[in-house]
């Protein structure tokens, strides 16, 4: 599925056409494994010097959204997001939320948190919309205990986005 058609967020520069302002959300930083912050030690391929995003662990508990732009309605195409991410085992929690138009509320379509291995995933969620939306990524961790974090990596949207 990787080729022209899906516009990819690898994060290695901070230019991202579909998460334009990402610099801008408190709490979500890019960074890669030697950055001395704690795990994840390297991106999803393994490679210490990659970068990613992750929550920063300045803060004591914290929540940090991640909001991509608005995107038209699935026509004929419907939209898929394929993202890796790490959610440490003891408080993380990663949330994908669609915000529709013509609602203020922010509907949850897929959540993972207190994954028992610290390591890299990946999934793909499919979108359906009838009027245009935006999609936001949430990251939570409860503590800062060393070791706690949540972590994206390499978000890619196909052509129905």
């Amino acid at each position: 599925n990787s080729g022209s058609s899906w516009n990819n967020c690898d994060f290695e520069t901070n230019l991202c056409e579909v998460l334009p302002e990402f610099n801008l959300q408190p709490g979500w930083i890019r960074r890669n494994g030697q950055s001395g912050m704690g795990p994840p030690y390297s991106d999803h391929n393994g490679n210490e010097t990659a970068y990613f995003l992750s929550l920063s662990s300045e803060m004591q508990s914290s929540s940090a959204a991640l909001r991509t732009n608005v995107f038209l309605p699935t026509d004929e195409h419907v939209c898929q997001i394929r993202f890796h991410y790490w959610v440490s085992h003891m408080s993380g929690t990663l949330m994908v939320g669609l915000q529709k138009h013509s609602e203020d509320t922010v509907t949850n379509i897929w959540q993972v948190s207190g994954e028992l291995r610290n390591q890299w995933n990946v999934n793909t969620i499919t979108i359906n919309s009838t009027e245009k939306y935006e999609v936001i990524f949430l990251g939570m961790v409860e503590t800062q205990r060393k070791g706690e974090s949540v972590a994206i990596d390499d978000i890619t949207f196909s052509e129905g986005c």
